[in-house]
């Protein structure tokens, strides 16, 4: 049996971000994936929905361009075509990590991973079965195994996918022809950015959601912002309101669905998208073989280092619980390979940044207001709409604002929402002040260069103090003190 230093289970984001970092370092590194590198995230997920958004963006730009004075005579979406351009891309990202693999000398084995032992000197070993059918396996050892499985659809039994008239989010990013209507069960950020795709295609769409809000944990105003345009869209949205049962005919599917108050109605569409969560990937690793137990919703436990209970066995991404993000995963793969070397590293994040591709974009990172209270803060906030940005004027997309939180007694910076164009670029800039420590007035005194969106940034954070020049508030009894960290 070959023994590796380090052994990854799954190329998705954090695993095969893991493998290159551990082959840097000298390590005799293998991954070991079932399916496709680049995980759910490149290949079903992340990539390909931006790409059909993007897209979807595009062609509602053009049907706009006549307020600029640019005439488009017909402006048509063959979704053929551009699912066709999507797979273009994924295959070229999925073809590009496989070389990186091989230039940093990792090891690539296909098939499935399942835990055999734990040595008395604490080495792993692990069945890989690519059988397909057949009876191909093979047996590796590891020294240090980082597990990376991430996860995975959670489908309701009543509504089973079927690629047809009910799909996840995985089969609505392979369809070809455009529906006439759509429902979408789960109002969260995978089901509206599907959805919204839709609706901008010209989809009558249809969005049931179990709670009193669309995207459970948003800010509220930047959510009231979305929730707009998806009324402007088209887009119904039916709240507090329980999907309960499913049927269909040839053509088309039936969802029963259930109100608030006990009412039952049936909404017809060509088909249904499930969008109610995810779960994580961690059944069928063998990890009570080796004493490793998951928790009740399936996800591995790790302390502060990425380690689990088993001595040398790592885990990362969404297997492990946590904000399901791609950039969160890779960030752990790194720290799991740096705690291996060192025995010190930990994740130590003050703000980890996110946006959903909604429209208008949603980007958020640090703390809301509320957060922040409980946290022991008294925070203070100040808004800048891109309405009073020249530079969202002359693209066209005005709507939203940037919103900075921050505290009133130190100035510190804690967090910040953005909707509105670029949100998910422009959070970026508050990411990083709050991770250097800085205080909001260190956001004000930057100097931005004009006219570009990031000035709204400058703009909200004066707002925070009362001195917005270009928006004009009746000044806060509660502004925050204006303060220089560099001084």
């Amino acid at each position: 049996m070959e023994k590796f230093d380090l052994v990854v289970i799954g190329a998705g984001p954090g695993g095969y971000v893991a493998a290159i970092r551990g082959a840097q370092e000298g390590f005799k590194t293998a991954i070991i994936e079932s399916h496709k590198l680049g995980g759910e995230c490149l290949n079903y997920g992340c990539i390909p929905s931006k790409a059909l958004i993007s897209a979807s963006h595009l062609y509602e730009r053009i049907q706009e361009a006549s307020t600029m004075g640019i005439e488009v005579k017909e402006a048509k979406v063959h979704l053929d075509k551009l699912i066709a351009w999507k797979s273009k891309i994924v295959s070229t990202l999925t073809g590009g990590i496989g070389q990186l693999l091989k230039a940093n000398k990792v090891t690539v084995l296909n098939g499935k991973a399942n835990f055999e032992s734990v040595e008395s000197d604490g080495t792993k070993k692990i069945l890989i079965d690519s059988s397909n059918g057949s009876e191909k396996k093979e047996s590796i050892l590891a020294s240090k195994v980082i597990i990376a499985t991430g996860s995975e659809t959670i489908h309701l039994p009543f509504l089973p996918v079927d690629g047809k008239l009910v799909c996840g989010s995985k089969e609505a990013l392979e369809v070809t022809t455009i529906p006439k209507s759509l429902t979408v069960v789960g109002g969260g950020f995978i089901g509206l950015e599907i959805g919204t795709f839709f609706a901008k295609i010209g989809t009558k769409v249809t969005v049931v959601e179990a709670s009193s809000e669309l995207l459970p944990g948003t800010d509220r105003e930047c959510v009231a912002v979305v929730s707009k345009k998806l009324k402007k869209l088209g887009v119904d949205v039916f709240l507090n309101t329980f999907a309960r049962d499913f049927k269909k005919n040839k053509n088309s599917a039936h969802l029963i669905v259930e109100k608030e108050n006990g009412a039952k109605e049936t909404i017809s569409s060509d088909w249904i998208l499930v969008t109610v969560g995810r779960k994580p990937r961690s059944k069928n690793l063998n990890l009570e073989g080796i004493g490793l137990a998951v928790d009740e919703k399936g996800f591995i436990p790790v302390n502060a280092h990425l380690e689990t209970s088993i001595s040398g066995v790592y885990a990362i991404g969404d297997v492990i619980g946590g904000p399901m993000l791609a950039h969160k995963a890779s960030k752990e793969g790194l720290v799991a390979v740096s705690h291996i070397i060192d025995g010190k590293s930990k994740m130590d994040i003050k703000a980890l940044p996110w946006a959903i591709f909604v429209s208008p974009e949603i980007a958020t990172v640090g703390h809301s207001e509320e957060s922040a209270r409980e946290a022991g803060w008294d925070p203070v906030s100040g808004k800048c709409p891109f309405a009073a940005n020249g530079r969202a004027l002359t693209t066209g997309e005005s709507e939203g604002f940037v919103k900075i939180i921050s505290d009133k007694t130190t100035d510190r910076l804690l967090g910040a929402h953005i909707v509105g164009p670029e949100a998910s670029n422009l959070i970026q800039e508050v990411a990083m002040a709050i991770e250097m420590g800085s205080t909001t007035s260190d956001l004000a005194m930057t100097v931005h260069s004009h006219p570009t969106l990031p000035e709204t940034i400058m703009e909200a954070a004066e707002a925070v103090h009362g001195k917005a020049i270009h928006i004009f508030e009746r000044k806060k009894k509660s502004s925050a003190p204006r303060t220089d960290s560099r001084a």
